[in-house]
């Protein structure tokens, strides 16, 4: 079946949830935060007045949308948030450094492709629902006694960075090679230099690289575009993507 946004239910995000939701991904006022089905604003509106962030808000019920503009005005916040009647899945999401939904599970599966295309670093919190199997970062769960879905009287959040794509094999100092596995934010990795290999596990936050191997062994790197900077104190120099060509 595909997802369609007309068969998402507008539910009331209690307050106490939205400023969990808002704190859960860090928002300060450098942030731009994209709300995916915002129905009367709150979270955009919440994010600017309490946060210093700016806002859009995006929903296919016009009355919502008029609601939610008469709120800001009303919040003093009109002028750093913006609510649009459109379809979230024709939303262009590459200028938000935070994405938030309340939506149902197989809409969120349907954005998946699109929300790992963001920028890297980029933060995505969403009420109730996952992601399938790209696992969150984090998860939280907040006590919401007057809930009216479901059995239990709580909601939980979920927050994901967007990782960099490293998936490949990149080319150090010396020879030196890494080859890298990803699946979402969780890599595995063989270390070859100078003439010795060794196997790291480790995890991506947005460009920060970090892996770990046997007896403490650490190898931290920034991912920047098709460059690695940083790593040991043996490999400080630079790294490369390979790309189709091999490392020689």
């Amino acid at each position: 079946m595909t997802a369609s946004v007309e068969d998402v239910p507008f539910i009331t995000t209690p307050d106490h949830v939205t400023v969990a939701m808002l704190e859960l991904a860090g928002v300060g006022a450098r942030d731009h935060v994209i709300d995916l089905g915002s129905g009367d604003g709150r979270i955009v509106i919440t994010a600017a007045k309490r946060f210093g962030a700016s806002g859009l808000g995006v929903e296919i019920v016009p009355d919502l949308v008029a609601q939610s503009r008469e709120n800001a005005r009303r919040a003093g916040v009109a002028a750093r948030t913006r609510f649009e009647v459109q379809d979230l899945f024709a939303t262009d999401l590459a200028p938000a450094s935070v994405v938030t939904m309340y939506l149902l599970p197989e809409v969120n599966l349907a954005l998946r492709p699109r929300l790992l295309a963001l920028k890297p670093g980029t933060r995505i919190v969403s009420h109730d629902w996952d992601l399938g199997d790209w696992a969150p970062d984090r998860t939280l769960t907040v006590a919401v006694p007057e809930k009216t879905i479901g059995r239990e009287k709580l909601s939980r959040l979920h927050l994901w960075t967007v990782p960099a794509a490293v998936q490949g094999l990149w080319c150090g100092p010396g020879g030196a090679t890494l080859q890298l596995q990803q699946r979402y934010q969780v890599l595995s990795a063989l270390l070859t230099q100078g003439g010795l290999s060794r196997s790291y596990s480790g995890r991506l936050h947005g460009t920060a690289m970090e892996l770990l191997g046997e007896a403490g062994a650490r190898w931290q790197a920034t991912v920047d575009g098709n460059t690695l900077r940083g790593g040991d104190a043996t490999a400080t120099l630079p790294w490369r993507r390979a790309g189709a060509a091999a490392c020689g």
